[in-house]
C-alpha cells in the first residue's frame, strides 16, 4: 500500500534499489546531496547534479524537465553517508518561485514501479529551491522522509546551510549545466490529431523554449496554476507520447473500425485531474449554486474529501473574521468611553450620555455589520453542506445516509475516514465532516470518563461508559466496513465483561477475529500477540526481507480496542500497551481505548506520553479540538448509529460473509 506522506512524516524502505519520480507543471532541476552523519555534505564530490550527475549508487537527470526519473542504489552508497537530500530548482529564464506553478509531485518507487511512498510538496511561495523528501538511515535501517523545506536563495542558500564553499558558484555551475544540457535535447514529439482531422501531419521544428521540449500534457512554464496538477493527489501524472510516425495513427487497410486508433494505455492519467463538475450559470449579483465534488482531485471521492476540508477552512476563516471585527468593535467602544469619561465637563449632564450613546450605536452598528457578513457566508456553507452530505460515500457518511442501504464491501481502501462531525458556538447548525486520512496516523482515545465537563443533561458516569463503548464499536465497525474484506482485523480486550452489550453488534456478526478477550490472562495473550507482529514486521521491513514473513502472520490491518483499562492490566502489559502505540501505527497495528484517565492516575507520569499519542475522542458534545491556523475550539460531535436504526447490524452481517468468501 502508497504511504501518502505529509510534511515531516516518514515511512520505512525495504528495498535497496529505488526510483524517485518527479512530476512538476514547468521544467525543474533535480539535484541530490549526500550528507554524513552530523547532516553535512564534505565537499562538491558529494553532490550529483546535471554536471556531474553520477555518484556511487546515486544518479540524477542531465538537464531541467517537468518529469525525472532518479535511480538510488542504497547498498552501494558510500559507508559514511547517512542522508540523502533530494532537491528541486528552478532553472534560469522560467518562473521565479514555486509559488506560481503547480505544486511538484515526488513519488519513491520501486524498480517495478510500484509506489513506496508519495509527497506532494504544496505550501511554496518565494522559494525557487526545495528539499523535496530525505532519504537517511536510522539503525541500519532506510527510511523516507517528506521535508519540503523551501528556499528563497535557491540552490546557494542550500549549499551554504551544506557548509560547501563558494555555494554561489557551485549553484551557477549547475544551472549552467542544466542549460547545456537542453540546448541539446530533442525536439518535441508528434503530437496525435484530434478525432476528426485525419490529414499526415507535418514533422515539428525544434523547439525554441529555453526549458527544453513540452511534452503533450504537462503545462508550460506559463501554464496556469489553476490547471496544474492537484496538490492534494496521490498519483503521479504521465503525459501521454504519442507513436513517432504519424502515419500509424490512422486505421490499418481492411479494418472495419471506424475512427483513430487510440495508442493510450488505459490507466494512464493526464496531466492534471479532470475539471470538477460546474453548476449552470447563476443570475446577476446572485452566488453561484453549491455542486457536490467542486473541488480538484482524480477522483469523486477525492474530490469530496477536499471539499468538506474547504468548507472546514472558510467556516474556520469566517468565524476567525466576524470575531476578529467584534473585538475591534468592543476595544473602540471601551476607548471611546474612556475619552468620553476623561474630559471633566462631559461626565455629566446631556453631552456625556450623548457620547456614550454615540459610542454604543457605532459599537452595535460594527457588531451587526460583521453578523450580517457571517450571517451571508454560513447561509452559503449551510447550502453547500446540503448538497454534499447526500453525495458523500460511506466512509464520509453519517450512518443516517441512505448511502449505507446500499453498501457493498469495497475493493480498495478508501483515503479518509470519518470520526464524528465538528462545529463552532456562531454556527451550531453547520456540521462539518471530521474527516481523517487512511491508515490512522495515530491511535484513538474514547474519553469515558470527566462527566462533570460536560453539560447538565449529560449523563451518569455508568451511562457515559456505555456511551464511550458505542462510540467505539460505532467507529470499529465503520472501518471495517470500509475496508476489503481481509484486510482489516478487531481485536477486543474487555477484562471484566463490562462492555458486553455494547460489543454485541460485533460478537453476533461475527466479524471479530477472535472473541472478545476476558481476565488479565485474556489481555496478556492478545498483547504478546499483537506486539510479537509489530516486532516481526519490523525485523522484515529493516532486513529488507518483507516478503520472508511466517505464515502465521496476519498482514491485514489490526485493531485493538481497549475497553476498562487499566483493569486487568499488570506493568508488563501497561508497557506493551505503550508500546503499540509507539510502534503500531508504522506497521499496521492501532490503538482504540475506551478508558477514564483517572482511572489510570496510579500509572502517572509514566502513562502521560500514551494519552498524548493517542487523539482524544469523547462520546458526547465536548468542545476541546482546535486547529492549528486561527486556534478555534471546535465541537466535537461522535458519529453514532439513530436510535432504532438496523444499518450497523445490516452492514456488518454484509462484511462478516465477504470476510467468509475472502477466507
Amino acid at each position: 500500500m502508497t504511504a501518502e506522506l505529509v510534511r515531516g512524516q516518514n515511512h520505512p524502505l525495504s528495498e535497496a534499489r529505488l526510483e524517485i519520480r518527479i512530476s512538476a507543471g514547468t521544467p525543474v532541476v533535480a539535484t541530490a546531496a549526500l550528507s554524513d552523519d552530523n547532516g553535512k555534505s564534505r565537499g562538491v564530490e558529494w553532490i550529483a547534479h546535471p554536471g556531474a550527475p553520477a555518484l556511487p549508487g546515486l544518479e540524477v537527470s542531465r538537464q531541467a524537465a517537468a518529469d525525472h526519473r532518479l535511480t538510488v542504489d542504497l547498498d552501494s552508497l558510500p559507508e559514511a553517508v547517512h542522508r540523502v537530500d533530494v532537491l528541486l530548482a528552478l532553472p534560469m529564464g522560467g518562473p521565479q518561485s514555486f509559488g506560481v506553478v503547480a505544486a511538484p509531485f515526488v513519488a519513491v518507487t520501486g524498480l517495478d514501479g510500484t509506489e513506496v511512498a508519495t509527497y506532494t510538496i504544496a505550501g511554496l511561495d518565494a522559494e525557487s529551491a526545495v528539499v523535496a523528501l530525505e532519504l537517511y538511515r536510522r539503525q541500519e535501517a532506510w527510511k523516507v522522509r517528506a521535508v519540503g523545506q523551501g528556499y528563497a536563495g535557491g540552490l546557494a542558500e542550500f549549499f551554504r546551510d551544506q557548509g560547501l564553499p563558494d555555494a554561489r558558484r557551485l549553484a551557477r555551475q549547475v544551472d549552467e549545466a542544466a542549460s547545456r544540457s537542453v540546448a541539446r535535447s530533442v525536439p518535441v514529439p508528434w503530437q496525435r490529431p484530434a478525432d476528426g482531422d485525419r490529414t499526415r501531419q507535418t514533422a515539428p521544428q525544434p523547439s525554441t523554449n529555453p526549458h527544453g521540449p513540452r511534452l503533450p500534457g504537462v503545462p508550460g512554464p506559463s501554464a496556469s496554476p489553476h490547471s496544474a496538477q492537484d496538490t492534494s493527489t496521490g498519483s503521479v501524472p504521465r503525459p501521454e507520447i504519442p507513436p513517432a510516425d504519424p502515419s500509424i495513427a490512422t486505421e490499418p487497410s481492411g479494418s472495419t473500425s471506424r475512427g483513430p486508433i487510440d495508442y493510450r494505455h488505459p490507466a494512464r492519467q493526464a496531466a492534471a485531474p479532470p475539471p470538477p463538475p460546474s453548476a449552470s450559470p447563476p443570475p446577476p449579483g446572485q452566488p453561484a449554486p453549491p455542486v457536490a465534488g467542486d473541488a480538484t482531485g482524480w477522483s469523486m471521492d477525492e474530490r469530496l474529501y477536499n471539499q468538506v476540508w474547504g468548507m472546514f477552512e472558510d467556516l474556520a476563516r469566517t468565524t476567525a473574521a466576524y470575531r476578529s471585527a467584534v473585538d475591534f468593535a468592543d476595544s473602540r467602544l471601551e476607548k471611546e468611553l474612556d475619552q468620553a469619561l476623561a474630559d471633566p465637563r462631559s461626565r455629566l449632564g446631556g453631552q456625556g450620555e450623548a457620547a456614550r450613546e454615540a459610542a454604543r450605536a457605532k459599537h452595535a452598528d460594527l457588531v451587526d455589520q460583521a453578523r450580517a457578513a457571517l450571517d451571508r457566508d454560513l447561509a452559503q456553507l449551510s447550502a453547500e453542506s446540503d448538497v454534499v452530505e447526500p453525495a458523500l460515500p460511506p466512509a464520509y457518511a453519517r450512518w443516517d445516509n441512505p448511502v449505507w442501504h446500499g453498501y457493498r464491501v469495497p475493493m480498495e481502501t478508501p483515503m479518509a475516514l470519518r470520526l464524528g462531525d465538528l462545529h463552532l458556538p456562531e454556527s451550531e447548525l453547520l456540521r462539518i465532516p471530521m474527516l481523517v486520512r487512511l491508515p490512522l496516523e495515530r491511535g484513538l482515545w474514547i474519553d469515558a470518563g470527566a462527566a462533570g465537563t460536560y453539560d447538565e443533561s449529560s449523563a451518569d458516569a455508568h451511562e457515559l461508559r456505555h456511551l464511550a463503548t458505542e462510540t467505539a464499536v460505532a467507529l470499529a465497525a465503520r472501518l471495517l466496513a470500509v475496508h476489503p474484506a481481509g484486510e482489516f482485523t478487531v481485536h477486543v480486550v474487555d477484562p471484566a465483561g463490562s462492555a458486553a452489550q455494547a460489543l454485541a453488534p460485533l460478537v453476533r456478526a461475527g466479524v471479530l477475529a477472535p472473541p472478545p478477550a476476558l481476565g488479565a490472562a485474556g489481555v496478556a495473550d492478545v498483547l504478546t500477540r499483537l506486539t510479537e507482529r509489530v516486532d516481526l514486521v519490523q525485523m522484515a521491513v529493516r532486513g529488507r526481507a518483507a516478503d520472508s514473513l511466517p505464515p502465521g502472520v496476519d498482514t491485514a490491518g489490526q485493531l485493538l480496542i481497549v475497553n476498562d483499562f487499566p483493569h486487568g492490566f499488570d506493568d508488563r502489559a501497561v508497557t506493551q500497551l505503550r508500546y503499540l502505540a509507539d510502534e503500531g501505527p508504522a506497521v499496521g497495528v492501532h490503538l482504540m481505548m475506551v478508558a477514564d484517565r483517572e482511572d489510570a492516575a496510579g500509572y502517572s507520569p509514566l502513562l502521560d506520553p500514551l494519552w498524548r499519542s493517542l487523539l482524544r475522542l469523547t462520546p458526547l458534545p465536548d468542545d476541546h479540538l482546535a486547529d492549528p491556523w486561527v486556534g478555534h475550539a471546535w465541537t466535537y460531535e461522535p458519529a453514532l448509529v439513530p436510535p432504532g436504526s438496523q444499518i450497523l447490524q445490516q452492514v456488518l452481517v454484509k462484511v462478516a460473509a465477504a470476510r467468509a468468501k475472502h477466507w
